[in-house]
């Protein structure tokens, strides 16, 4: 996929980044379409990682499933410059983007629950964070 698509035409994109690409911007930018849905916004999320992992750690894709989003076979994707600069908001998870970062503001969500540490509690501090991300938006 290249970045061209990432949008969806004329829907902002929202990108959140964190180290492995696989937990917390996964959990974000999913949880972010599915509320913006219910809102009525055209909003597209995106997750990268400045080290991607491999594949999306299984008690992730079993939390997401169990929220009614599948993450079967989503492959972490590693953050470029053009992503970020086509963003109309990035957010981080404890990771400093470096050269990397855009011209405009990065939101740093860096005092939230470890993933590994129990998927529940690290889901409702990310979907709280979201929230009033998408009522800042809206």
């Amino acid at each position: 996929m290249d970045h061209h698509e990432l949008g969806k035409g004329d829907q902002p994109l929202i990108v959140f980044v964190c180290q492995h690409g696989s937990a917390k911007s996964l959990i974000a930018a999913k949880h972010l379409e599915r509320l913006a849905r219910a809102r009525g916004l055209q909003l597209h999320g995106a997750s990268f990682g400045l080290e991607p992992d491999a594949v999306v750690p299984p008690h992730v894709v079993a939390g997401l499933a169990a929220d009614g989003i599948d993450a079967e076979g989503y492959a972490p994707r590693l953050a470029s410059r053009d992503e970020l600069a086509d963003a109309a908001r990035v957010v981080t998870f404890g990771c400093d983007l470096g050269p990397l970062a855009p011209t405009g503001s990065v939101d740093r969500w860096d005092d939230l629950p470890m993933v590994s540490d129990g998927y529940g509690p690290a889901r409702d501090a990310i979907v709280d964070r979201v929230t009033a991300l998408l009522d800042d938006l809206s």
